[in-house]
């Protein structure tokens, strides 16, 4: 195991105008894993209910993802989200959220998951992504997502967590709303005077941006003809990116790029179907396919 998620496992009950989902398979820790799966051994720290599927556990054992960390409550009930997509997709409209266990959720890292190189900290409680902080044995790189709720709620708390990030993955509202100024590029910038080494502008359905303190790289979302669901789709990104560097050798601006491709990528098979029905049954070949169109499609001279 040398990349650790933290964070959601949940069911999803999804309608877009392609379909409709219920209880289908999702949280950060699920579609992250998955993602990372292709390219890192991940392992994640998360809770379920006792109405959680066993068919669920199995898909990820299948993909290679340790369980050691995911606790079962026979308390109560799985968290449960449910929500649709109008228009062009670009935001859900939540209709219900049942945190069910996952509102008494500590995440408590088994002792072989503290020495873990990589870590990606889903978008939890800041104070929670900050127990998990210390719990882990000198990190060689360490991903962090937020919330807008976080945001408005404890952004003092979210700033620590930042401050102790290598790398914060943001979207283009949100990093608005934290630095509280209507440039993206002077927000990532601001960001970065916090302590990290690169931030990621997320796009939702125009693409991604990266900035580092002297660099900056950006691509465009892969023109796709069917998109049925977006759900997940940034925590896939987020999985196939750092699991992308978890895989590479030395941690320089290339392996950022590519990683960013290779996120790219994997968002691009999530929004083709509910939750991670698409990503979870991919071939390498599938992912090199669509590596090499994304660098098609950014080429000029």
């Amino acid at each position: 195991m040398n990349l650790l998620i933290v964070g959601s496992v949940a069911y999803d009950t999804v309608e877009t105008p392609f379909g409709k989902a219920e209880k289908a398979l999702g949280g950060t820790a699920t579609f992250g894993s998955v993602s990372a799966s292709y390219f890192a051994k991940p392992g994640i720290v998360g809770v379920v209910g006792n109405d959680f599927d066993r068919k669920h556990i199995n898909l990820l054992k299948k993909r290679g993802v340790d369980l050691e960390g995911l606790q079962v409550d026979p308390s109560g009930k799985t968290f449960h989200w449910s929500g649709y997509y109008e228009g062009d997709m670009n935001q859900a409209i939540t209709r219900d959220t049942q945190l069910n266990v996952f509102e008494s959720f500590q995440p408590t890292l088994p002792e072989s998951y503290r020495k873990a190189p990589f870590l990606f900290l889903g978008n939890i409680l800041p104070g929670l992504q900050l127990e998990v902080l210390d719990q882990m044995k000198d990190p060689e790189l360490i991903l962090c997502d937020s919330m807008n709720l976080w945001i408005e709620t404890q952004p003092k708390e979210l700033e620590k967590v930042f401050r102790r990030s290598d790398v914060i993955c943001i979207n283009d509202s949100e990093v608005r709303q934290f630095c509280n100024t209507s440039t993206i590029s002077k927000a990532a910038k601001e960001l970065l005077k916090l302590g990290a080494t690169r931030v990621i502008i997320k796009l939702g359905g125009y693409g991604v941006q990266l900035y580092g303190k002297d660099t900056f790289f950006a691509l465009p979302a892969l023109p796709l003809s069917n998109v049925k669901d977006p759900t997940g789709a940034g925590d896939t990104f987020a999985g196939g990116f750092i699991g992308r560097l978890a895989k590479s050798r030395t941690l320089n601006e290339n392996a950022f790029r590519r990683a960013l491709a290779t996120g790219t990528v994997m968002a691009s098979y999530c929004v083709q179907d509910f939750s991670c029905r698409k990503t979870a049954n991919l071939k390498p070949s599938d992912i090199e396919k669509r590596l090499t169109e994304l660098k098609q499609i950014t080429r000029w001279s």
